[in-house]
């Protein structure tokens, strides 16, 4: 499964449901897109290290930008940007799930439910 960069924010806040989700999937994918998000919205080197243990140590495995996902991205971008608002990094996460047929998990369903054959797996949270 691939994680959306929510689900992270949603563990940071101490959201227990974010984290047994996590905590029960085998298969712990994030698309490098997410990764780079998740490095950005740290506040300094401390929090970068945190992130980069917290990542390692529950075996999440980073899946690269390809030409395929680039591509797939792309056309998503062309086909939601204007009618649903798809912004480019909820379409190269969404690209990464597809092209590795995963489901994606996130809790901002109304980023992704415009594609039709991405499997999701909705994350509740009370916000």
């Amino acid at each position: 499964m691939i994680f959306d960069t929510d689900i992270f924010i949603w563990i940071q806040r101490g959201n227990q449901t974010a984290a047994n989700l996590v905590n029960t999937c085998i298969d712990r994918c994030l698309s490098l897109q997410t990764y780079m998000e998740l490095l950005q919205c740290a506040r300094n080197k401390d929090e970068h290290k945190q992130t980069k243990g917290f990542l390692k140590s529950a075996g999440f495995n980073v899946l690269p930008i390809t030409e395929n996902i680039g591509h797939r991205a792309a056309i998503y971008i062309e086909e939601y940007a204007l009618s649903q608002g798809m912004r480019a990094g909820d379409a190269i996460i969404a690209a990464t799930a597809m092209e590795h047929g995963y489901a994606l998990c996130t809790a901002n369903l109304k980023h992704f439910k415009c594609i039709k054959d991405l499997e999701i797996i909705p994350l509740a949270v009370k916000k």
